[in-house]
């Protein structure tokens, strides 16, 4: 019985071997679960052989061949979750990033190109910081695509603007059409500074009317707060993180994206304060309290290793700071239902800092101290809280008038 000869590998063969032992020591790295990693694995043996086989070098790897490949097999349940999907995009990506494939070639629809365009000057030329684009973003996004710009830039006019404005603010909260005219009129202007209209449509947008301090904030009373931050499971990483989270709600006033933002070198542990990266590119500092020192400590103690820089990470792979503060507002509304408690309207994190200045009113606490703590930067962001007052208000407030009856 004849031996059957075995073909040596190729240097292409051994090239992908190689590439492909890289990524997964990446994807161990980054924390990936071991059968996230067989899987991972399963998905991109097949797709070396077969870019082998058919005279592909690795460095010219692009999309067009992940789905080449991914055309010849059975299609999965579901698309959007084929997990081969996301591995050959990842492993791809990877090689981009290693500078062993070519970087990727622009197929953005002129649309989407314009998008870009406007956003990246709102950062070289404005200095917004990454929250405010990614406010902004798919306002104008909205906008580009509802208008087909830029091929349809000259039927833009006063007129299609404020008819865009109405339908999409038809039924929308005060709050969103705000955002939605700011954005649009930082768009406009660009437009017009670039040379794409011959006028600034910005005045085009109409204004909206919202009426300062005409409703109370949604708040917690301070028993409430307790009671929240109470149903912290501290038992589990997952526990732990999230009460270090509402602590710095609840305690220190942290708005979403400062705890988002909040990264390692911030905590100054001998000289017990916290710097806090706020609005408009501020660092402010903070005293670091006891028991927001104690949480944060428990919950690093077991964080994990991890190349970012970041105080809070995500729970599931790859372990990196959150993405946006919405990660943030989701844990405050997970313990505000396991406590039981409901208030009107959705409602985040910042039903936190509206009642930690509700508590130091009602410890006489003045304005002025109250806007220190909560880092505003004019005293008319802070006059909101003092309608929270309401026994205070009612020591004030005149009796109604009551017509005497006429003899």
């Amino acid at each position: 019985m004849s031996k059957k000869r075995l073909r040596p590998r190729s240097a292409a063969a051994r090239g992908f071997d190689a590439h492909i032992a890289g990524f997964l020591a990446m994807v161990a790295k980054a924390g990936y679960a071991e059968k996230t990693q067989h899987d991972k694995r399963r998905a991109l043996v097949p797709f070396s052989l077969w870019a082998r086989d058919a005279g592909i070098s690795i460095k010219v790897l692009d999309e067009d061949h992940v789905a080449r490949f991914l055309a010849r097999r059975l299609r999965p349940r579901c698309a959007y979750r084929d997990p081969a999907r996301a591995a050959l995009h990842q492993f791809l990506e990877y090689l981009r990033n290693s500078g062993i494939v070519l970087p990727r070639r622009s197929t953005l629809p002129p649309t989407e190109l314009l998008v870009r365009q406007y956003l990246d000057r709102l950062s070289a030329d404005r200095g917004l910081c990454s929250r405010s684009i990614e406010v902004y973003a798919p306002f104008v996004r909205a906008f580009v695509m509802a208008q087909r710009l830029p091929k349809r830039i000259v039927s833009v006019d006063a007129l299609a603007i404020q008819r865009y404005v109405v339908d999409r603010c038809r039924s929308r909260s005060v709050s969103f059409a705000r955002l939605l005219t700011a954005a649009l009129r930082s768009f406009l202007r660009f437009m017009f500074l670039d040379g794409m209209t011959k006028f600034d449509l910005s005045a085009a947008v109409p204004p909206v009317r919202r009426w300062r301090f005409a409703a109370v904030p949604p708040l917690l009373a301070p028993h409430e707060v307790e009671r929240v931050i109470s149903t912290a499971d501290r038992s589990t990483p997952r526990g732990r993180r999230a009460f270090a989270m509402l602590l710095l709600l609840a305690r220190l006033g942290l708005r979403a994206g400062e705890i988002v933002a909040l990264e390692l070198n911030d905590i100054c542990w001998s000289a017990g304060e916290i710097v806090v990266r706020g609005k408009g590119r501020r660092h402010d500092r903070l005293p670091l309290l006891k028991d927001v020192g104690q949480a944060l400590a428990i919950y690093l103690r077991d964080r994990g290793s991890s190349s970012s820089r970041r105080v809070f990470l995500r729970r599931l792979a790859p372990h990196v700071g959150l993405s946006n503060p919405t990660a943030v507002c989701v844990v405050a509304r997970e313990a505000m239902r396991h406590a039981g408690i409901q208030l009107a309207g959705r409602v985040g994190a910042h039903v936190f800092r509206h009642g930690l200045a509700t508590k130091m009113i009602q410890r006489g606490a003045s304005l002025a101290e109250i806007s220190q703590v909560l880092r505003h930067r004019s005293i008319d962001s802070t006059q909101l809280y003092a309608k929270v007052e309401f026994e205070a208000l009612r020591s004030v407030a005149l009796p109604w008038p009551i017509a005497e009856a006429i003899p």
